[in-house]
């Protein structure tokens, strides 16, 4: 096996792959909506990327509803993975830090199953050698919120339930996450007014109101399917309160989308002080990473407790595509150094 590696992060909602040499894309695959697509669906992702000899894998999709249990979900995803690499070598992440193949992987698939951030933490922890650190990395979909040691990660658990339980997974991220389930109640008229338990808004609109993230007039990834535009965000969040545009002004919606995004904030706060309360003397150094890390950025400025520690953007230390694919990078860059027996 060559220096020429590709590495995977198969989510539920999307895919996305590095090379080891630094060239990554993201795409877009709601695999619950049509698992026998993935393998067209990769190939796609892979046909943007330079040549390779081997593949690296790690994933999230087993958890997508269209699989009976995450054994069912991962020998799926394996299975379409070798199908595209066409005979070339697949190599797979699981949680005890070491790649095995797809057989061995298909029988522990409860170590294999969501250790995205594990590679990730693995591969970035040498940033933060000495001392306690803590990598946050905040997606889509998740926040990962992962304590280190000596460069090594000490979580608590491997799981999603045992991280869950730990606070090392938060189930919220900037984009795909519903208003709804940040809160439940946004100031109205001087009142707090409940929203709607409904799909109606999302995470997405709240920061691309606020200027935080970038619209993109042909991205339809939306709660309503119209496009990731301020407009079109606007007229989303009105709905939380089961109104239209004609019923609430700009500023006001504007004020609901503030309240919303400090709630949020505090929500992953919480996480992170939990976290904290765990790690061993003091935390030396925070790494950033994923598509909210304007997000991780501001907590830290407000947490007490991580006052002195330097700060480590992803973004700023690889390219702004590796950075949205940080943990198919990392896996690819592991998977190297496997290959030239340095782990």
């Amino acid at each position: 096996m060559g220096r020429s590696i590709v590495g995977l992060d198969i989510g539920g909602a999307n895919i996305k792959a590095a090379h080891a040499d630094g060239a990554a894309v993201s795409h877009p695959f709601a695999v619950w909506q049509n698992p026998e697509r993935l393998a067209d669906a990769l190939a796609r992702v892979l046909r943007q990327l330079p040549a390779f000899d081997a593949l690296a894998v790690t994933m999230t999709a087993e958890l997508a509803d269209c699989f009976p249990t995450k054994a069912d979900g991962v020998r799926h995803v394996l299975q379409k993975v070798e199908q595209v690499a066409g005979g070339r070598s697949v190599l797979v992440w699981q949680t005890g830090a070491e790649f095995v193949d797809p057989s061995v992987a298909s029988e522990i698939p409860l170590l294999v199953a969501a250790a995205n951030w594990h590679a990730l933490a693995t591969f970035v922890g040498r940033l933060a050698p000495r001392g306690g650190a803590l990598l946050i990395d905040i997606g889509s979909t998740t926040t990962d919120v992962i304590p280190l040691q000596q460069g090594v990660p000490v979580p608590r658990g491997l799981t999603d339930r045992e991280r869950l339980l730990a606070g090392e997974l938060v189930y919220t991220g900037v984009r795909r996450t519903p208003v709804c389930a940040v809160v439940q109640a946004v100031p109205l008229d001087g009142e707090m007014c409940p929203v709607a338990a409904e799909f109606f808004a999302t995470t997405h609109d709240v920061y691309l109101l606020r200027g935080e993230l970038s619209e993109a007039p042909d991205d339809r990834d939306t709660a309503d399917g119209r496009p990731a535009t301020r407009a079109a965000a606007l007229a989303r969040l009105t709905r939380m309160v089961c109104c239209d545009r004609t019923e609430l002004s700009a500023p006001a919606v504007r004020e609901m989308a503030d309240f919303i995004a400090r709630a949020h904030e505090e929500q992953i706060g919480r996480a992170i002080e939990r976290v904290l309360e765990r790690l061993e003397g003091r935390c030396d150094k925070v790494l950033l990473s994923g598509q909210g890390e304007f997000l991780g950025r501001r907590i830290v400025s407000r947490s007490v407790r991580l006052s002195q520690a330097d700060i480590v953007r992803l973004s700023e230390c690889f390219s702004p595509e590796v950075a949205k694919s940080a943990c198919a990078f990392a896996l690819a860059r592991l998977a190297v150094e496997r290959a030239d027996g340095l782990v």
